[in-house]
């Protein structure tokens, strides 16, 4: 298949949490070829750092301080995105968190955030999309490899991000009708600012590494080839999918 590398005319493209190590990544890929990005998150300041090195190269970039997972703040930006540029193309929805602790435990107040964090950010990208996107276009989401593989201490996040695998299926026979695709990225262990109590020790990177038969983990740089085939018009054959980003982790068992 060949992707679309003229993206200036498709519509805007707008990704939540896009001052993250993953939604960076996937802002920096679009802009490259030209597409127009509505960048949001909660952080302004590491927006704004993001918008003027993509703007420097000749992109056309908004931002909005925006939480992902207020549902009327979400339908509003998209909403805007649409009226400005015509049509939205694509939503990323790059929001999410880690918590590693087994269900004994975890807090209610832990499961509150990590729910909302993944499952309510991407409920709401979801809804905003059924609800401004009347042309088609993707929704791109993210699971993890730890609900597609059982591993310990992963109970309040592998619940989560399962959730959103079944939420992307869903979805996406809902608005296959009308050509809205909706589909989700599973990664392993990615080297982000999000992962780095993790990849930060020594002892605990050793572990990650050993878990992922690749044998390494991952690098944002590694998720953007899936992210952009899957947020592109020439992957319009493309839904309900849950893929898995993850150096084989799970699915692959290799002998060392």
């Amino acid at each position: 298949m060949t992707l679309n590398r003229d993206l200036s005319s498709a519509g805007a493209f707008v990704i939540l949490g896009a001052a993250g190590g993953i939604g960076s990544a996937i802002a920096r890929s679009l802009a490259a070829d030209g597409a127009r990005l509505v960048l949001a998150g909660r952080r302004p300041e590491a927006l704004d750092a993001l918008a003027a090195g993509l703007h420097a190269h000749g992109a056309e970039v908004e931002t909005a301080a925006v939480e992902a997972s207020d549902f009327a703040a979400v339908e509003a930006l998209v909403a805007g995105a649409a009226q400005r540029h015509g049509l939205v193309a694509g939503i990323v929805n790059a929001v999410g968190s880690i918590l590693l602790k087994p269900a004994h435990m975890t807090s209610e107040a832990d499961l509150a955030d990590t729910l909302r964090q993944n499952v309510q950010t991407a409920f709401a990208a979801v809804r905003a999309a059924g609800k401004v996107m009347t042309d088609g276009g993707s929704v791109l989401l993210f699971a993890s490899s730890a609900s597609e593989v059982g591993l310990p201490n992963h109970e309040a996040i592998a619940a989560a991000k399962a959730a959103v695998g079944g939420l992307a299926r869903s979805a996406a026979a809902t608005y296959a009708g009308r050509k809205l695709r909706v589909n989700a990225l599973a990664p392993g262990l990615v080297e982000t600012p999000l992962a780095a109590r993790i990849t930060g020790n020594a002892k605990s990177l050793e572990v990650s590494v050993a878990m992922h038969p690749a044998g390494r983990i991952g690098r944002p740089e590694d998720v953007v080839p899936a992210a952009r085939w899957l947020l592109d018009p020439a992957s319009d054959w493309v839904t309900g999918q849950v893929i898995p980003i993850d150096g084989g982790m799970s699915r692959v068992r290799a002998g060392r």
